[in-house]
């Protein structure tokens, strides 16, 4: 088949696991054509395994000091070159549309009646799951954002509904590697760098690896900041022991299915961000913090680990159920995701 994939650009977690079912689907002979957008291009990296793709700017929100700033979204919101985007995209030779919450992707599918699957997150919120800062706003965002015919949502735990689990790299971890008991990554992109430094500096007896938007190292006593780099975050997710991050999705999720301690600090003000945290609580598997609190970093980094979550590899069953065309049977495979994953006590 010929493919358009979107994927929502605004966090790296949407990147990650598109690459790697976009990967699956090419393996299998399918021509996929990549739309990315919510993400200038300077802001990008490390998109060579993905090509050809195309960048748009799309629709996408801000934030300042760990909070969604609604002014400044509103005055980046161009809804002229999102229309404008939509109409001129061409795709007549595509067959179908797979949107990891991009919504010029999914739009372009509904304007020219394409069949269109939404392989998100985001898709799971149409269910009956943990759910925080939900209100009219929230809904419609879900509801109309990036539109599909077939919903695949994902989420850490099934909560009994019709959802996948993450779609998360199939790591291959060298049987030599070293597990720093006092090494934490930190993975806090939408914070501001100084205030995580500061934050850290009483912490002394850790080592922390700190990812973020700079050009160059910085190494202050046991702080280590880097930019930002696939293959070098690969290294120090999984060589350390602990793991402070956004509420996103993804590294959450690879963070359960290697089974190391995860504190998570929500953005405020975001939906999806804080339904995460909800979910991870009430299954026990993390703590939160809404604000950088020093008592809750302290109470986590004494606390043992998880035992690790067998999430299975979904991509290539999941590239198979696309190419076997399987639309009335989800249910299937939701269950053959799901069978035999098991959860900690």
């Amino acid at each position: 088949m010929k493919i358009l994939y979107g994927v929502q650009g605004t966090g790296n977690g949407h990147i990650t696991r598109s690459r790697i079912v976009i990967s699956e689907l090419r393996k299998r002979g399918h021509s996929v054509e990549v739309l990315i957008s919510g993400r200038p291009k300077e802001k990008l990296f490390d998109l060579e395994d993905i090509e050809p793709y195309s960048i748009n700017k799309g629709i996408t929100f801000c934030t300042f000091k760990g909070k969604i700033d609604i002014v400044r979204s509103a005055i980046n919101l161009n809804l002229f070159d999102f229309f404008n985007d939509v109409i001129k995209k061409k795709i007549k030779e595509i067959d179908i549309v797979i949107s990891d919450f991009e919504p010029i992707s999914a739009w372009v599918a509904k304007k020219n009646r394409k069949l269109s699957i939404g392989l998100a997150h985001q898709y799971a919120f149409a269910h009956k799951i943990p759910i925080d800062g939900d209100n009219i706003f929230t809904r419609s965002v879900l509801n109309y954002f990036a539109p599909a015919d077939i919903k695949i949502g994902m989420h850490y735990h099934h909560f009994n509904q019709p959802i996948i689990p993450p779609i998360i790299p199939n790591f291959d971890i060298p049987k030599n590697l070293k597990i720093e008991k006092n090494k934490v990554l930190v993975y806090l992109p939408f914070e501001d760098l100084n205030d995580i430094i500061e934050f850290l500096k009483p912490f002394d007896k850790y080592l922390f690896t700190i990812y973020h938007d700079i050009k160059t190292e910085i190494r202050i006593n046991n702080i280590h900041v880097k930019p930002f780099s696939k293959i070098n975050f690969k290294k120090d997710l999984l060589s350390s022991d602990k793991v402070l991050s956004s509420a996103g999705f993804e590294l959450p999720s690879e963070v359960l299915s290697l089974g190391k301690g995860l504190l998570l600090k929500p953005v405020l003000g975001q939906m999806e961000q804080l339904s995460n945290v909800r979910a991870i609580e009430n299954l026990g598997l993390g703590l939160s913090m809404e604000q950088l609190n020093n008592d809750i970093m302290r109470d986590w980094l004494s606390l043992k680990n998880q035992n690790p979550i067998n999430y299975p590899f979904c991509a290539p069953i999941l590239a198979d159920w696309i190419s076997q065309k399987k639309w009335d049977k989800l249910d299937l495979l939701v269950d053959e995701l799901w069978a035999g994953v098991k959860f900690p006590n």
